[in-house]
């Protein structure tokens, strides 16, 4: 199986809600995992043919030369961030808002699909690290609360 197919086979399932993936391609059988911590493991088990082990690990953090106090809510796939639902509306959160578990703080546009991101813990927002439409990653720090 061609490394590159892996390998987008590998970024469909991290932007995906799927946590397992298995495809058979001739005599060879790939199968993709996530785990709880939102990484991506690979195993190739294939008949008669070359192994493939491919193991994924998440993009490095973007974090400021300084560690601020607070949490930060991270990127869960490669995609664009949005502040706001819209170009003609108001953003999500604003530094100082007060967020819940369930809030919506941005989307993470992935191929074309527009991924809600919450907040998943209770705060108020103390900085919004990435500018509008601008490229993160798995993992990337996107607003810190506390």
């Amino acid at each position: 199986m061609d490394i590159e197919k892996v390998k987008e086979f590998i970024k469909i399932l991290e932007q995906s809600d799927l946590k397992k993936l298995t495809i058979r391609e001739k005599d060879s059988e790939l199968t993709l995992e996530k785990e709880d911590t939102h990484q991506v493991h690979s195993v190739s088990v294939p008949a008669a043919a070359p192994s493939v082990h491919q193991t994924a690990q998440p993009a490095s953090q973007e974090k400021a030369p300084e560690q601020k106090a607070g949490n930060f809510i991270t990127s869960p796939m490669v995609g664009t961030f949005y502040k706001r639902p819209g170009p003609d509306q108001k953003n999500f959160v604003e530094v100082g808002d007060k967020v819940e578990k369930d809030t919506v703080v941005c989307i993470i546009e992935a191929m074309k699909v527009m991924n809600e991101v919450k907040a998943g813990q209770s705060g108020v927002v103390q900085e919004i690290l990435i500018e509008d439409a601008h490229p993160v990653e798995f993992g990337t720090n996107l607003i810190r609360i506390v």
